[in-house]
Order: C-alpha cells, then structure tokens, then sequence
C-alpha cells in the first residue's frame, strides 16, 4: 500500500469519498471498499465521510441500503483502525429529488446537519446559481459544492468561483490537481486552490487505485503551497465547514 509522509500529528478529515458497497459509481464490494478506507488511513486521514451519490434516474438507493453498507464498513473497518471516525452523508445532485428535499428539510446531510455536499451538471450552470445558493445559506445549513474544476463555466473562467465563495464552500479533488480528471480540470483545481478559492480538498475516491492520485494531489500542496496549506484544506477548514461555517 501506498504511503505518503505526512505529520506525526496528521489529522486530516475527508469530505467527499464513496467507499460504501453496491451504492452507486464507487466501491463495487466490502473489499474493496475497506480497502480505499485503509489507503486514506495511510495518507493521514483520521476522519471519513461516505457520501454516496443521490440522483434521479441514476443513483438513489434507499436508506435501509444505505445504513446496511455503512454499518458493514464501519464494522469492518473497527478492528483495524480504532481510532477512526466515520460520517455519513451524501453527493446530492441539483435535480427535482433535492429540490424537493429542499423545501421538505430532508437534505441528507453531514452529521450534525449543518452542512451538506451537492454537485451539478458539469456542462451548464443552474440559472441564477449564485442568488439560489445565498437563499440556501441565509435558509439552513452550508451548501458544499464538489468539484468545481469540473465545471465548464469554472474552467473558462476561474473568477466565476470567487461569486460562489460567498454563500458556498468550495470542494476540490485532490486527484484533480495530479491531472485524474483532466488537464482542463487540473488547471482549474489548480488555481482554485493557490489564488485562495478553494475551502478545503476532499478524496473524491471512487476505487483503491485512487489512492495514488489522492496522494499526488496531496503532495503538490505541501510542494507548491507548503504544509500549512495541507493543513488547512485537509483538516482546519473541513472542520469548520462541518460546523456550518464558511472558511
């Protein structure tokens, strides 16, 4: 397995990862699953949230299978890595189902429920996106967005991203920044994350080979930015974002 060198004192917390079994894109097993959970382990992550994805006529599984591969993981996982915290939360995408959890307040959430993760489609920002975020935040918890690279508005103009900060945190892939997605995506990633945009960087695993970039993603911004910058987008503000808080 592969090992990255990070403080003694590493705490780092992961929010976007899916390692649950059987959900959706990620892991297909429990082993596979409990292996992209050791390979975070071995990059310093101290704390993981699955966050299964929640999209209409794709991936909505039911909350009984949910809580069943959650509880197999966590299970599994125990023994080996004690210490461990793991959350529960979800990839919710912008479509009918969220908007209607929306209005019910049935979003699922990081625990607590004073932030949730969302994603939208990659080619076409919702109309109006920025006003319907600052109506989110000023309503209830912390809007997250994953992945911003992706998104073609994003990539053709990295300052639409500074709107966004106001009202949302902003979630980068680590593999992103190695180039997994991309060479547009990489370009993005990369200066959301040194001009300061980006709150905080997340694992995005979806199978064990991940860990590789992950930890490329890693190691690019402790060379390019330094070891407080990891700090920051590994542990310092995905806890804050965790409290509702916008870093």
């Amino acid at each position: 397995m592969f090992r990255l060198r990070t403080p003694e004192m590493a705490s780092y917390v992961d929010l976007h990862a899916h390692f649950l079994p059987g959900l959706d894109d990620g892991a297909k097993t429990a082993d596979e699953g409990l292996r992209m959970v050791d390979g975070l382990v071995a990059l310093g992550f101290t704390c993981l949230h699955a966050t299964p994805h929640q999209r209409a006529g794709m991936f909505l599984p039911l909350r009984p299978a949910i809580d069943e591969a959650f509880a197999t993981i966590t299970g599994a996982a125990q023994p080996a890595h004690p210490a461990l915290a793991v959350g529960l939360a979800a990839e919710n995408f912008w479509d009918e189902v969220f908007h209607g959890r929306l209005v019910e307040h049935t979003v699922p959430s990081y625990p607590g429920g004073k932030a949730f993760l969302f994603e939208v489609n990659p080619q076409l920002l919702p109309p109006r996106f920025e006003q319907a975020l600052f109506e989110m935040r000023v309503a209830g918890p912390l809007p997250v967005l994953a992945h911003p690279e992706r998104y073609l508005a994003i990539q053709q103009d990295v300052a639409r991203a500074e709107a966004l900060t106001r009202s949302a945190a902003l979630l980068v892939d680590l593999g992103a920044l190695d180039g997994a997605h991309g060479r547009p995506a990489m370009k993005a990633a990369r200066r959301l994350v040194e001009e300061g945009l980006a709150h905080a960087a997340a694992s995005d695993v979806h199978t064990p080979e991940d860990q590789r970039t992950v930890a490329a993603g890693m190691t690019w911004i402790r060379k390019r930015l330094g070891p407080q910058a990891v700090q920051r987008l590994l542990e310092e503000n995905p806890r804050r974002i965790l409290e509702g808080e916008l870093p």
